[in-house]
């Protein structure tokens, strides 16, 4: 069976992006399992799409996520990029409750 994920290589540099917003290239690129061009590649498809905002910060960048962006897909309602990232992301740095599975309560 093939590998798989549900998250898109877009999204997933979105959340390392909101983990460390002074992510180098070359992190997001070893963190994903991809190569450092589609890491850049990526990172330019989120600033040109106005999801990201990238900063230069002496030699390195720095990335601000746009959260109040709307997100692309037609999923049934408009949903901002902040809604989608507050499920996927701890911004404040505290282990999000996990949900009991209905089945084992």
């Amino acid at each position: 069976m093939a590998e798989w994920s549900f998250l898109t290589n877009h999204a997933r540099v979105l959340v390392c992006i909101a983990h460390d917003p002074g992510v180098r290239l070359r992190d997001i690129a070893t963190t994903l399992g991809i190569t450092e061009r589609s890491a850049f590649g990526i990172v330019a498809d989120l600033t040109a799409a106005g999801y990201v905002i990238k900063d230069k910060d002496g030699r390195r960048n720095r990335y601000s996520i746009q959260g109040h962006v709307l997100l692309r897909e037609d999923i049934g309602r408009e949903q901002t990029l902040g809604e989608l990232l507050a499920v996927l992301v701890d911004t404040n740095g505290r282990p999000k409750p996990r949900r009991r599975d209905r089945a084992t309560a």
